[in-house]
């Protein structure tokens, strides 16, 4: 059982985690960092498989070669808003300096043969080593934001563009990049709504009952 108190800690962290751009140079402290993995360790996987793993890089080079692979797919999107100029104008605004500027970038893989052939839950659904993966993600966010640092996910990047930079597998599917570090700038909502890129949904029209579109 929780108390009122852990009860709204929790809830407290999933309301204001946030996805942050720009960080500090301050270093990471390593119980901060083994906290933030142990918590993403424990995040649930089907059929128990763990499929992820977690590349830590501290390299100035290496990360300014990550900020290239991620600054090259945000110029190649581009074009998609090339029809709505205020959209384009945000989108390129949208910063990789973070993946330079934080301390630590952590690379989140998949590896879809964890545990074999016959994954029990993945032979119905192969997607589910990659939704367990992102479960691992989103509680290192959260533990991230308990430890009073900030975290980035950086989205658009070629996967072999950062397979060839981390020497990683060709099985092994590169999910994310993460950038972790402090931060000056803690916003009290999200960054795209501050921007106006979109508005929340309201979550009334997002549920049914009993079967689609039924109220």
């Amino acid at each position: 059982m929780f108390s009122q108190a852990e009860k709204e800690a929790v809830y407290k962290a999933i309301y204001h985690r946030r996805d942050i751009r720009t960080f500090l140079p301050d270093p990471v402290p390593e119980e901060s960092l083994n906290r933030i993995l142990h918590a993403a360790h424990h995040a649930p996987s089907v059929g128990f498989s763990q499929p992820w793993n977690f590349v830590i890089i501290s390299s100035d080079e290496v990360k300014e070669r990550l900020a290239w692979a991620a600054d090259k797919e945000r110029r190649a999107l581009a074009i998609h808003y090339e029809e709505n100029e205020e959209k384009e104008s945000k989108f390129l605004g949208l910063k990789i300096q973070g993946l330079k500027e934080a301390p630590l970038t952590i690379c989140v893989t998949c590896d879809p043969t964890r545990g074999g052939s016959h994954v029990l839950g993945r032979n119905s659904i192969p997607e589910t080593d990659a939704l367990s993966t992102a479960c691992a993600i989103q509680n290192m966010w959260l533990a991230a934001c308990v430890e009073g640092l900030a975290m980035g996910w950086v989205s658009f990047y070629k996967k072999n563009d950062v397979r060839d930079i981390l020497q990683i597998p060709p099985h092994i599917d590169p999910l994310a990049l993460i950038s972790i570090g402090y931060t000056d700038h803690y916003p009290e909502r999200p960054l795209l709504e501050l921007a106006n890129w979109e508005k929340r949904q309201e979550l009334d029209q997002l549920i049914f009952q009993d079967q689609w579109g039924q109220k």
